[in-house]
């Protein structure tokens, strides 16, 4: 699979990103040992960029994949919510002994709104950058749902890497249409940022209609890699082919054919109404003391993290 720089920053990754958040049991629920397979089987792919975050809880599937994979070969994105330099060093520090490894390539604040989330983080920035000078870490970034944060990057130098939504219909976009994502983001490669985007299926809402969607993201010149879920082989496949030949072979499509993601809340759900505060996308709302998805919903699974009696699974 053909490999592509970030930005100005010397990481060299896959022009697919494995988004590991899939695997987890928050959607697959899939073994540590079957996640650890399906990293090593992408890898032998050709993927070598993975993204994941302290609130996914999947660093043991990394650690596992990773007894196969020459460290140096390959590319890890976490994020974190740190925002002051104890918490910034203890999500650096869980990540390193978690995955078992010296360093993490990228290490992006998660879900950053604006310049002020950024300026409100900057305690935890700082302690990133100092990480930087000591090698544990390669690059420094942000993760956002939003225009907002994407001008909020331009402002500082100090972000190198950026990981926005990009789909062709703008599904997750929070503050505008992707026309607008799309010209700020312009912008920031101008600048010289590494961008892979998030969300080419937008939440598995275009899986009917992937050769278009990905062709769409395919054809955006200042976007250097796209992370998608990734949960079996056939996914892996699937991915690959629409990335290098703009197009799902025929025996895979109809392995897939009937693969229709959806958020699942089960009987038992005590309606504390935790995953609605979580949810920024307003995609699921409490009905009748029972939490009920709508069609705001992007799939991303977070509401998920929040849940207390773990009910909720995106499948």
């Amino acid at each position: 699979m053909e490999k592509v720089k970030l930005g100005k920053s010397q990481i060299e990754v896959s022009r697919l990103c494995f988004g590991s958040l899939t695997m987890t049991p928050f959607q697959a629920n899939l073994s540590v040992k079957e996640g650890a397979y399906l990293i090593d089987y992408a890898f032998d792919k050709g993927i070598n960029f993975l993204d994941t975050a302290e609130i996914y809880e999947n660093y043991n599937y990394i650690r596992e994949a990773l007894k196969g994979i020459n460290r140096e070969e390959y590319v890890i994105a976490t994020k974190t919510y740190a925002y002051t330099k104890e918490m910034a060093e203890k999500s650096l520090e869980l990540a390193l002994k978690e995955i078992g490894t010296d360093y993490i390539d990228i290490f992006l604040l998660h879900e950053q709104e604006s310049i002020y989330t950024i300026k409100g983080h900057y305690e935890a920035i700082e302690y990133f950058l100092k990480a930087k000078e000591r090698g544990k870490i390669r690059s420094f970034g942000i993760s956002t749902h939003k225009i907002a944060g994407v001008r909020g990057a331009k402002a500082y130098d100090e972000i190198e890497i950026v990981h926005p939504i990009i789909n062709k219909y703008g599904i997750g976009i929070l503050d505008g249409t992707i026309d607008e994502m799309l010209k700020n983001v312009e912008e920031l490669n101008a600048l010289g940022k590494g961008i892979y985007g998030m969300k080419p299926l937008g939440g598995g809402h275009l899986i009917k209609n992937a050769e278009e969607a990905f062709k769409f993201v395919k054809e955006i010149p200042y976007l250097h890699s796209i992370a998608v879920g990734l949960q079996s082989t056939d996914e892996i496949d699937a991915n690959i082919s629409l990335i290098e030949n703009g197009y799902i072979p025929n025996d895979i499509k109809m392995k897939l054919k009937n693969k229709n993601r959806k958020l699942i809340v089960a009987d038992y759900c005590i309606g504390c109404g935790k995953c609605v505060k979580r949810c920024k996308q307003h995609g699921i709302t409490l009905i009748d003391n029972h939490a009920v998805p709508n069609e705001n919903c992007i799939l991303c699974g977070y509401c998920a993290t929040t849940c207390p009696e773990f009910c909720i699974k995106v499948i």
